[in-house]
């Protein structure tokens, strides 16, 4: 079994990788930037620590670690497999944040692979174009959709390992069912995935790497 580092393990998408991961046997280190949901601080953790869940189905053993720090990315993630990252910060900018977690996670990752958790928006449509630029797509969150862009611009323009995995459309918030199987595909704004069927695709990317250096809708 392996070793994964899931970074944003708080979010709904975090989350439900974590427990996917921890399905299937593997050694999962969860991190989000607080363990005790306030800003700031620093909580120490023991492996065994790391290893369980909560009651209320939260991750367990929450390490505290800013995705926008290379240098703690570089620590958490020695000694794993890879890194998923399923990040967002509603107090920050997303022109500033997503380009500035890109750049940490480059610097800070080198030899591990990453599994970026990305957006549909950013998908290439059935004709190729990217949604965000076809037309009729709601464009009230355009610039959220370029800072994501340039995310991706940063990874592709290093040699990191990386494949960034999208709801096609969006995520089905209404049913949260495991139907336990999906199918990846151009983006489609009518298309709907449960965290937790999105959490098979990153798991199945994670032990199969059968993507690199792409971006990939999941359905």
């Amino acid at each position: 079994m392996g070793k994964i580092l899931v970074v944003g393990a708080r979010g709904r998408a975090g989350r439900a990788a974590v427990e996917e991961a921890r399905r299937r046997g593997h050694e999962v280190t969860p991190v989000a930037r607080t363990t005790d949901g306030s800003p700031g601080g620093l909580v120490a953790r023991t492996p065994g620590d790391l290893a369980a869940g909560t009651t209320d189905g939260s991750p367990g053993g929450l390490v505290a670690g800013d995705v926008t720090d290379a240098a703690r990315i570089a620590e958490l993630a020695a000694g794993h497999d890879a890194v998923i990252a399923a990040v967002y910060d509603g107090g920050t900018d997303p022109t500033e944040f997503f380009p500035k977690a890109a750049r940490a996670l480059v610097d800070g990752l080198r030899e591990t692979r990453l599994i970026w958790v990305g957006l549909a928006s950013n998908l290439p449509g059935s004709d190729g174009t990217p949604l965000m630029d076809s037309p009729g797509y709601p464009q009230e969150y355009r610039s959220f959709f370029l800072a994501h862009q340039a995310a991706l611009d940063t990874f592709a323009a290093s040699s990191l390992d990386w494949v960034s995995l999208a709801p096609a459309g969006d995520f089905n918030h209404a049913d949260p069912t495991r139907t336990g199987s999906y199918r990846l595909g151009p983006g489609d704004p009518t298309a709907l995935t449960s965290y937790a069927d999105f959490a098979i695709a990153l798991l199945d990317e994670y032990d199969r790497a059968a993507h690199h250096r792409q971006a990939v809708g999941v359905v």
